[in-house]
């Protein structure tokens, strides 16, 4: 199977990539690394380094048409946060599952499963909580977590989604962060020789379950039918003293406690009922606390010597970088204004010591508008218009004037509204360029972000491809086969098709048991056609439909049949072979190992009786097109040419599969072809055949029917104008 997992990178959401790896399913994950980390899986999948709410991640479910979604992603604020800093985290949370709701759906997914969590309880008053109490949360990540739920619900009842919705009660584990979850702070705190912080009287109760208990229940959930909403936890209750208690035995150098005042937030107990899942998952969980502890306790160890290892080896050279960035930084920010002051110098100088003796009439101050603004834009021609307005009254003061006549003057105001002016329209003209510039850009930036991300996608289902091609041309069941079988199954009589689809069958899936059984018109009886592989006494040649279920339900729904619970009545796998719509055999095969029960051979079967109805249709297309040629008039006697070819088919059949066949001599006395060919079709089996031999003689040719069987059937045949007689060939 193909399971995608959101957030797959998470603390949570890599245990479960990580499960489903290991169960043999291919994993695709989607995270934008905001609150993960990408070293949190270190097996192969198929990344993608984007928001959930991104609308590329149609174009992923597009080309890779995913069985499972697990959604895990989801952002969480601290209950301080909440409620003005949590608008964020609450549209988020709801706009990203929407949006896999909405892409699972359009594009087929079997199973999508949304990890919910006990937040969405709220502070209750019951103890052990079950899934039908009232919600009431008091949190926005527990808001956002129950507004998902009911997201869920929606697109499972009105647009017909499977939805599963898993409520975890406190996870731990390895790779979660310390930032999250008492037991993470503490592993924090004790292994850096810091107090363990208790808040209140450490008796509020928490229900802690290990992060590998829940991958389980998690891949168990994928497997089910069941839709609806589940609690995921141990059903244990653990104050927060007996945590310290544990933590104490399992590191006692580590072991001071610091008690503060309660957190006016907390919640003091919560436990939730499993009873639900366990029952309908068959699952349990496999870890006690202190055995989730000891195995978090390897994990932490290990990641803090690492951590400290590479802060000793690191520590100077990151923040030389820094530094140096920072600068940078500060230096591009502050090199426009640096330029224009530069600029404004040079206008100054020019301006004063030689333009305004020389050149009296030439103001070089607009041509340094000009310029900055062409440059820069609005906000440093803006300034140049400032500082080009200051230097004009300093030249005015220089030659004698007050600052008071300045505000009444004019040709000064004049000139300064020329300033601006000219600031203003070029600043404006510059900057209108550059937003539309930016927007070309930007454009240009997402249209290439796009065709890099379709190129990748493109380029990994090449790899598919390659990889897919590769694997059939070196497996057993590799094009030449295919191709062989094909050949065998080209026949012009669907007697010989269906006798070939033995072979076919045996040769691809490499079965010890196989049987073809035909229908009668009325669908009431199966009578068998062909076998091979199975001894005589344990086939049974002639099956009454109403005495078999799953036949029943087989020639009606005409879908492939999996034998899941081993019943011994019926064969492991069976399908329909079907002619115009019309169900005209049934193929069965049985004896294979159990590690052969695959999705793949289930496939393989499909393919291969689809390939042997669709040579079966063209047989029976022929033969309806040459049946004047084939039949006698009026009648369902076959020419003799065509009943031979039949014969020798029957005699191939008996050669490589023991098959046999009668043929019997019917003499007519008195009564004419026609009426005699009409009177024995009645009886005849779709396989079984008819011919005139003589003028006064038909041939029938009886399908899988050995002596004994032909004699009851020509007690079916009696008439008293026809005399039956076996037919012994040489």
């Amino acid at each position: 199977m193909k399971v995608l997992i959101t957030g797959g990178y998470g603390f949570i959401g890599s245990h479960v990539a990580e499960r489903f790896y290991k169960e043999g399913n291919e994993v695709f994950i989607i995270d934008n690394l905001s609150a993960s980390r990408k070293e949190n899986v270190d097996f192969k999948h198929k990344s993608y380094m984007l928001s959930i709410e991104d609308e590329k991640c149609s174009e992923i479910f597009r080309f890779n048409k995913f069985d499972i979604v697990v959604h895990a992603a989801a952002l969480t604020n601290t209950p301080s946060d909440f409620p003005h800093k949590s608008i964020k985290e609450v549209q988020s949370n709801i706009s990203g599952l929407v949006n896999m709701l909405t892409l699972s759906k359009k594009h087929h997914v079997k199973k999508f499963i949304y990890l919910s969590s006990a937040s969405v309880y709220g502070n209750q008053e019951h103890i052990s909580l079950h899934e039908q109490l009232d919600c009431s949360p008091d949190t926005s990540y527990g808001i956002s977590k129950l507004s998902g739920e009911m997201y869920c619900k929606e697109w499972s009842d009105i647009h017909e989604l499977s939805t599963l919705t898993l409520r975890l009660s406190n996870v731990y584990g390895p790779k979660q962060s310390s930032k999250r979850g008492v037991i993470g702070r503490y592993f924090h705190q004790a292994l850096r020789n810091q107090e363990l912080v208790i808040y209140g009287d450490g008796e509020q109760t928490r229900d802690f379950i290990y992060v590998e208990d829940v991958a389980y229940a998690v891949y168990r959930a994928s497997n089910s039918n069941e839709e609806g909403i589940y609690n995921v936890s141990t059903n244990v209750a653990t104050s927060i003293n007996e945590l310290a208690a544990m933590f104490q035995r399992l590191m006692p150098v580590s072991s001071s406690i610091q008690n503060k005042p309660s957190k006016e937030e907390d919640i003091n107990h919560i436990v939730l009922d499993n009873a639900k899942f366990m029952k309908d998952f068959d699952w349990s969980p496999l870890y006690s606390l202190e055995e989730g502890l000891q195995r978090t306790f390897v994990y932490y160890t290990h990641q803090l010597a690492k951590e400290q290892i590479a802060a000793s080896s690191s520590v100077a050279p990151v923040r030389s970088a820094e530094t140096k960035e920072n600068w940078r930084i500060i230096l591009k920010k502050s090199m426009p204004t640096l330029e224009n002051i530069l600029a404004f110098v040079l206008t100054a100088w020019l301006t004063i010591t030689y333009f305004n003796s020389t050149y009296g009439t030439i103001d070089v101050k607009i041509f340094y508008i000009v310029i900055i603004g062409l440059i820069y834009g609005n906000k440093q021609s803006i300034l140049a218009v400032v500082l080009s307005s200051g230097l004009l009254i300093y030249q005015k003061i220089q030659d004698g004037r007050e600052y008071v006549s300045l505000t009444y003057d004019t040709d000064f105001i004049f000139q300064v509204a020329i300033y601006l002016f000219i600031g203003l329209v070029i600043g404006y003209s510059v900057e209108r360029r550059n937003i539309i510039i930016q927007q070309h850009e930007k454009t240009i930036n997402d249209l290439t972000i796009k065709y890099h991300f379709l190129e990748d996608v493109y380029h990994e289902i090449r790899e598919v491809k390659e990889e897919l091609q590769e694997r059939i041309l070196n497996s057993s069941d590799s094009y030449g086969k295919v191709y062989g079988a094909t050949k065998e199954l080209e026949s012009l009589e669907p007697e010989q098709v269906l006798t070939a689809a033995v072979n076919v069958i045996k040769n691809i899936l490499d079965v010890p048991k196989v049987a073809i059984y035909t229908t009668d018109k009325s669908q009431a009886y199966l009578r068998l056609l062909t076998n091979y592989g199975y001894q005589p006494d344990e086939i049974i040649r002639s099956l009454k439909v109403a005495e078999y279920r799953q036949l029943q339900n087989m020639l009606q729904t005409k879908e492939l049949f999996i034998n899941k619970k081993f019943d011994p009545i019926y064969p492991l796998m069976a399908s329909v072979i079907e002619n115009n719509g019309q169900v005209v055999a049934i193929i069965m095969i049985d004896g294979l190992q159990f590690e052969q029960l695959s999705l793949y051979h289930q496939n393989l079967f499909k393919v291969t009786t689809d390939l042997i109805s669709t040579e079966l249709n063209k047989a029976f297309l022929y033969n309806n097109a040459m049946e004047e040629k084939r039949y006698w008039n009026n009648t369902e006697l076959l020419k003799y040419e065509y009943f031979d070819s039949i014969v020798n088919s029957k005699k191939q059949a008996l050669e490589q599969h023991d098959v046999p066949y009668m043929i019997v001599n019917a003499k007519l006395n008195g009564i004419s072809a026609e009426d005699a060919s009409y009177f024995i079709v009645q009886k005849l089996r779709l396989t079984d055949y008819m011919s005139l031999f003589e003028e006064n003689v038909i041939r029938i040719l009886l399908a899988n029917t050995d002596e004994k069987a032909a004699f009851r059937v020509i007690e079916r045949l009696v008439h008293e104008e026809i005399t039956y007689s076996l037919y012994k060939e040489e």
